[in-house]
C-alpha cells in the first residue's frame, strides 16, 4: 500500500480553479516532487491530504487512513510545513519550540538541538521580529524535530538563502536515505531535481505528467541531423559531439534540463 494516496481528487473552485481528477501516489522511503507554478493547484491538494479541505470527489489517504476523517491520527505522525507559516508573534522561537514540543508530548531527547545547529539558527529572538528567512527555518525545525516518518513541504525553502537551500537539500537527501516519505511540493526546479525519485507536473489543477525525472528526459530528448561536406568532417562531428553517423551526415541527441522540461508542457507541447 502506497504512503499518500491521491484517489481521483476534485475541488471546483469555479473558472478553472481547483484540481480535477487528480490520480498519483508516494510510495515508503520516496521522495515525490510536486512541480507547479503559483496558483496550479499545488497548495490545494496539500490542504486535502492534511485533512483542512474535504474533497468534492475522489480522496485522500495516507498510511491508509481517510485524510478528512482521521486527519488528528495523520497530524500526529507527520510533518508539515505549510506555503505560509502563521506564528504566535509575541512569542520568542525557542518559546515556540516549547510550546510544540508539549503539543506533541516530546522528551528531551528529539531533533530540536541538531536542527537548530543545522539551519544556523539563533531561535531566542521574538518572532514578530524574525525575517522570512528566519521564520522558514523555525517551521523546518519544528515540523521535523518529533522525527516523523512523512514529510510534506510547500514551498519550504521561500525566503532561505542559497546556503540554507542547499542545507535542506542535503537534509531531505538524508532523510529520503532513513527510509523517510517525501512530498515535496515547489517550483524550484534544482531543488525537486535533487531531492525527487518522482516527479507530477501539475497544469491548471490537472497533472499533466507523473514519471522519474530519468523517465521524463528520455521522453524529451530532441535530436538533430547535420549533413557535412565529406565523411571525413562528419566522422570528427560524431566523435566530438557522441553523434550517430551515416555517411556525411550525424545525429546529435540533447538531453534537456527539468526547466526545459517544464516549460514544455506549459508551452503547450507536452503531448
Amino acid at each position: 500500500m502506497s504512503v499518500i494516496c491521491v484517489d481521483h481528487l476534485t475541488r471546483d473552485y469555479g473558472g478553472g480553479k481547483g484540481v480535477f481528477d487528480l490520480v498519483f501516489s508516494v510510495e515508503k522511503g520516496e521522495a515525490f516532487g510536486f512541480l507547479g507554478p503559483n496558483g496550479a493547484g499545488k497548495t490545494t491538494t496539500i490542504r486535502h491530504l492534511m485533512g483542512f479541505l474535504k474533497a468534492q470527489q475522489g480522496q485522500c489517504r495516507i498510511d491508509g487512513l481517510d485524510c478528512w476523517r482521521d486527519s488528528d491520527k495523520i497530524q500526529a505522525r507527520l510533518g508539515y510545513v505549510p506555503g505560509e507559516i502563521s506564528f504566535f508573534g509575541d512569542m520568542t522561537g525557542a518559546e515556540y519550540l516549547r510550546f510544540m514540543e508539549g503539543y506533541r508530548k516530546l522528551g528531551a531527547g528529539n531533533r530540536k538541538k541538531e536542527l537548530l545547529d543545522w539551519f544556523e539558527l539563533d531561535p531566542s529572538g521574538k518572532i514578530k521580529k524574525m525575517s522570512k528567512g528566519m521564520k522558514q527555518k523555525l517551521g523546518l525545525v519544528a515540523a521535523m524535530m518529533h522525527d516523523p516518518e512523512i514529510l510534506i513541504f510547500d514551498e519550504p525553502t521561500s525566503g532561505l538563502d542559497p546556503l540554507m537551500q542547499s542545507r535542506f537539500v542535503e537534509l531531505v537527501a538524508a532523510e529520503k536515505q532513513k527510509g523517510k516519505t517525501i512530498l515535496l511540493s515547489s517550483h524550484m526546479f534544482e531543488e525537486v531535481e535533487r531531492t525527487c525519485d518522482r516527479i507530477g507536473i501539475i497544469r491548471a489543477g490537472r497533472l499533466a505528467a507523473v514519471d522519474s525525472v530519468e523517465a521524463l528526459r528520455q521522453r524529451h530528448i530532441r535530436r538533430y541531423t547535420v549533413t557535412l561536406d565529406s565523411v571525413q568532417q562528419a566522422e570528427a562531428f560524431a566523435k566530438d559531439f557522441d553523434g550517430q553517423q551515416e555517411g556525411c551526415r550525424v545525429t546529435v541527441a540533447t538531453r534537456q534540463s527539468l526547466e526545459e522540461i517544464f516549460m514544455n508542457y506549459y508551452g503547450g507541447r507536452g503531448e
